[in-house]
């Protein structure tokens, strides 16, 4: 059977596990070629990964008849337009997160790839893996009850104390809510369902940051974008769920995805991994049991969605991390600064509908029909 032929647009960071994952791990893909501004890190990956083609410009990929899914892994603010014209040239696109910064952009992606009838989704693809996987079987299966409720919070004091390259992530796109809020917002309506409205408040507890990291150290960022927010959300099941996301503050314990129904809790892994432990707590009882992982995929595995995709394009049936829901969670975490803004409760518009669960597969990298 032929293998569904990758294109990267981008080098960066995140590219290093993608190239990784869909050399080694899937299967059923293959990385036809990459291309990047900074031609270096192209040309990097390519030796490193024995790739066949480098790209002079995405508008060479794009026109490349053996690239079938064009991967997005551009930088937030560059998330639209590379995914526009991969669109408009007849490509299918997988991109990271967020879908676009921007509501109305990000719908009308959507709309341009159903106009298509092209494939589009991206990430995060982490709710896919064993540990996000294990707590839906858990909370689907009733061993909490009803679910009435759940809390998510991430907790940093800034990615300019480790990552190289930290401005955009202070810029148009960036910010602990778009930046991380994708993984949190994904895993929770995964879990509860969608969302039907939002409220926020946000705020941008400092003007300027210096870079603390090695390679531009002492450099100030300006902060474009709020690094503090709050929202809670009303799922259409009637549940309810908070989310706090922050760059401004020093805690040990920072990241937290818990899920509350009326017979016990469930303390889901971080959902920016695709494995960790599983904690059940039934009421009546104090004690935390640690559940054992019943699906695939517990290593990090970023590149799974985009299997997921390909494999679907080959059977037919849809693949778990889309469009829609990627719409949905912008649309959510726009909804928390517009509330903010307004303060007014947001309702939310887009229409989410979880995807079948993970199936077990007796070879890794090979996925579900």
């Amino acid at each position: 059977m032929k293998k569904i032929g990758i294109g990267f647009v981008g080098c960066g960071c995140i590219s290093g596990i993608y190239l990784k994952n869909l050399t080694n791990m899937f299967r059923e893909v293959e990385i036809i070629g990459v291309c990047d501004l900074i031609r270096e890190r192209a040309e990097k990956a390519v030796e490193e990964y024995n790739i066949p083609k480098l790209y002079e410009d995405m508008y060479e990929l794009f026109r490349d008849p053996d690239v079938d899914i064009v991967l997005n892994i551009t930088r937030p603010y560059e998330h639209y337009e590379v995914t526009k014209q991969a669109l408009l040239h007849g490509k299918h696109v997988y991109s990271e997160k967020p879908l676009s910064p921007d509501l109305n952009e990000a719908r009308e992606l959507v709309a341009l790839a159903a106009e298509k009838n092209l494939r589009l989704g991206g990430a995060p693809d982490t709710f896919m893996g064993a540990g996000i996987q294990t707590a839906r079987h858990l909370i689907d299966s009733g061993f909490i009850g009803t679910p009435i409720g759940g809390t998510a919070r991430f907790v940093s004091n800034g990615p300019e104390r480790w990552h190289p390259d930290p401005e955009f992530l202070y810029q148009y796109g960036g910010g602990p809510l778009f930046d991380m809020g994708p993984y949190y917002v994904t895993a929770l309506i995964n879990l509860l369902g969608p969302v039907a409205e939002v409220n926020g408040m946000t705020a941008k507890s400092f003007p300027t940051r210096p870079i603390l990291s090695q390679k531009k150290y002492g450099n100030i960022i300006d902060v474009e974008v709020p690094t503090f927010s709050m929202g809670t959300m009303r799922f259409k099941s009637g549940a309810l769920a908070n989310i706090f996301t922050t760059f401004d503050v020093t805690h040990n314990d920072h990241d937290v995805l818990e899920i509350y129904g009326s017979e016990g809790t469930i303390y889901v892994p971080d959902p920016n991994c695709f494995s960790g432990e599983v904690l059940l707590q039934r009421i009546g009882s104090t004690e935390k049991v640690s559940m054992p992982l019943i699906f695939d995929y517990p290593e990090n595995s970023r590149g799974l969605g985009l299997a997921d995709m390909a494999k679907a394009l080959t059977t037919g049936r849809d693949h778990r991390a889309n469009c829609h829901q990627q719409l949905h969670v912008v649309e959510v975490m726009s909804a928390v600064c517009t509330s903010s803004e307004t303060g007014k409760t947001v309702t939310i518009e887009s229409a989410f509908e979880r995807k079948a669960p993970m199936k077990t597969s007796a070879l890794t990298g090979i996925l579900d029909d």
